[in-house]
Parts: C-alpha cells; structure tokens; sequence
C-alpha cells in the first residue's frame, strides 16, 4: 500500500480510500468484517459522509473505530453539507449542525478530514471558508476541502483565504475515472474525467492538491457486467444509474481497450479501471467501496500497478498507440 500525506493529519494516508457507505448496523458483523480486512491490508483511511443511512453509516463506523480501539491509527474522511429534497444546505449554519452529529455519531472529538458534500455556487464562498476555519481552530476538523466542487469555486475559495489570512481548502473529492461522465449520477455531481475537463485537472496538478477521487470503477460500468447488447436487461436501481451515466460509443471504446490491456497484464479489467485512476500524474487517493476482501485485495494489487503515459493517452483515447 502506498501512503500520502496532509498538512494537519499526523497518520499516512493510504492511497486507496475505502468508502464506507455500505457499513450498516442491520449488517454489523458482516460491516466489521469487511472493515478488518480493509485495515489488514494497508488502508488506513475511511470516506464516510452525514448523509449515508441517515446516520447509521457513521454510528456503525465509529462504533467499530472504538471496539477496536483505532482512532490513532485511522483517518477518518467525513463530508457533510448535503442538500436535501428541500433545500441546498450549503451554509454556515447546516456546516456546524452536520458536523457536530458526526462527532456525536461517531463519539469522537475530531473529523481527521472533513469535506463539503456538496456546493451550491448561487451562495458566496467567504462565509464557508470562515465556518470551517472556525471548526478547524476548534479543533473540530483537521485540514478541509469540498467534494463535488468544480476547481473554480475551490480556486474562488482560496482566493477569499488568502485574501483574509485563513487557511484555504486542502483537498478536492470530485468524480474520476477511465469513462467519461455522460448524465450526473445524482444532482450536484462534479466530475474531472475526460478530455473536457483537462483544464481542471492541470489545475489541480498545478496545485497539487489532494484528490479524493470516487467512482474509479464508473459505478460498476468497468465490472465487465454491462455490454452494448444487454444495455435493457438491467433492472436494480444502481445498475440503471451506470446505464443513464456512462453509456457512449466513446466509453465502450475506453472499456474495449482496458480488457485488450487487462489480458497483456493478467489483470482484470476492474483493475485496470483502478490503475488509470491511481496513475495519474495528480496527488491521488483514490475512494473505493469493495464489498468483499478479495474486491479489496484486488484494489489494493491494482493501485501498485503504474501504468506509461502512452498507456493512459491510450485507453483515454487520446491516441491509437501505446
């Protein structure tokens, strides 16, 4: 396992980040079991979020933190400021409120890393950098970010700090992968994937930014389940929103070429999906959601694999040599 690091966080970081999202007190020793694995296989760092199972996801998450006795050797990775059915949510008010039921959920006094969920752009950036500047003196948050920001409204945000004298946003949690995003899976999701988006990921390179990249795998579209010919069988809600998200000639073509690659390498083509993401000349840690140890065994294996430069243009469709 690879590690990184973080101005404000005293523990590595692994490079792959399991997400927790399916950790659940209905499944509480199948959730432990699986989290053990994780954490015997390098990965030190949990994504959780305010949202996921109303709650249940940080409650089971801490509870295994504490059995265990882990919160010294653990980054946790939570996010907060989720909009709802009704509103946006992204304010200083909704910041403090999510923030504090996590500690309370979790039953700690610290978010190693804490990110904003979501952003809502009509709202101006200096009350938000200031809120979570005052969470972090507090002692409350370690060093923070957003997930689901475009690199303008990150950008913006730093500008404001450093125009202010306050610490700017540390990290970015946007969507990546080997296939372009066609449809946003859910309302207000960001993505870096793609030639349309070079301009953002230059920008992050320039700044070396953490990344907390999610849905390497493109929401199971690099599972090899979903071919052109079998597109209308699908019928679990999960899989509909791969085949609303990621369906193009131009992603099949990508899939096509990581299974020719996947053959040459003895690799399977979820790995090559993992190995694009973890390749990438940007400070990656790359956010996984296995369901079983051998899925994280097998991600694990994938992120040491580095694959050239011509590889990535290659399977990006950049060029038609490798």
């Amino acid at each position: 396992m690879q590690y990184g690091k973080l101005a404000g966080v005293d523990k590595p970081i692994s490079r792959i980040v399991h997400g927790t999202i399916l950790a659940s007190s209905k499944e509480e020793q199948k959730s432990f079991e699986l989290l053990d694995a994780v954490l015997e296989l390098g990965i030190t760092t949990f994504d959780t979020a305010h949202v996921y199972g109303g709650g249940d996801n940080e409650r089971t998450v801490g509870k295994w933190i504490r059995e265990n006795r882990l919160r010294d050797q653990v980054v946790i990775v939570g996010k907060g400021a989720h909009l709802n059915q009704d509103r946006k949510r992204v304010t200083p008010f909704d910041i403090t409120a999510d923030i504090h039921d996590s500690l309370a959920r979790f039953q700690t006094d610290y978010i190693d890393i804490y990110l904003l969920h979501r952003d809502d752009p009509s709202v101006p950036v200096g009350p938000i950098v200031e809120i979570l500047n005052e969470h972090h003196k507090a002692g409350k948050i370690g060093p923070f970010g957003g997930s689901n920001w475009s690199y303008e409204r990150v950008r913006e945000a730093n500008e404001y700090a450093a125009a202010h004298g306050l610490i700017p946003f540390a990290a970015s949690s946007p969507n990546l992968s080997l296939a372009e995003m066609i449809h946003e899976p859910w309302s207000g999701c960001v993505s870096v994937s793609g030639p349309a988006h070079e301009a953002d990921r230059a920008w992050y390179g320039q700044q070396n930014m953490a990344l907390f990249t999610w849905s390497s795998l493109a929401g199971g579209f690099f599972s090899g389940r979903f071919r052109r010919d079998n597109l209308d069988t699908f019928e679990a809600y999960f899989d509909k929103v791969v085949v609303n998200s990621y369906i193009s000639e131009d992603n099949f073509r990508r899939l096509d070429r990581a299974e020719e690659l996947a053959k040459e390498k003895g690799l399977t083509l979820a790995q090559i999906a993992v190995a694009f993401v973890t390749s990438q000349p940007l400070n990656i840690f790359a956010l996984l959601a296995p369901q079983t140890p051998e899925e994280v065994r097998l991600n694990v294996e994938a992120s040491e694999v580095k694959l050239t430069p011509a590889e990535l243009a290659w399977l990006d469709l950049k060029s038609e040599s490798r």
